[in-house]
């Protein structure tokens, strides 16, 4: 609960016009090069974080702790209270597994 987390700097994000982050990844590898030959994939690939995803990104400043970013979202999203720490966890685990984000 006091891990801190940030977003990697090697994956660039912004915001959009309604607010919501979206997170870029580039298609990179020899499988994606095919895919992008063949069947005309994107070079790049953006994720788009929903209302909870997005206070959750904003959150992640390096400075608060796991248990911090609980007791935040806890109060964005009042009625989720019950399940906050099981959600958090699961997209932090998430978000790390893509690499989207660094422990400090």
């Amino acid at each position: 609960m006091d891990s801190i987390f940030f977003p990697n700097p090697d994956r660039p994000w912004s915001r959009r016009e309604d607010g919501k982050i979206v997170i870029d990844v580039e298609n990179k590898g020899l499988h994606h090069r095919i895919a992008q030959k063949i069947w005309h994939k994107p070079k790049v690939s953006h994720i788009s974080l929903d209302a909870y995803g997005t206070a959750l990104w904003e959150q992640m400043d390096g400075e608060h702790t796991v248990y911090d970013i609980v007791m935040a979202m806890k109060e964005q999203f009042p009625g989720e209270e019950d399940r906050m720490l099981d959600r958090v966890v699961t997209f932090l685990g998430t978000l790390q597994t893509n690499r989207f984000i660094i422990k400090k």
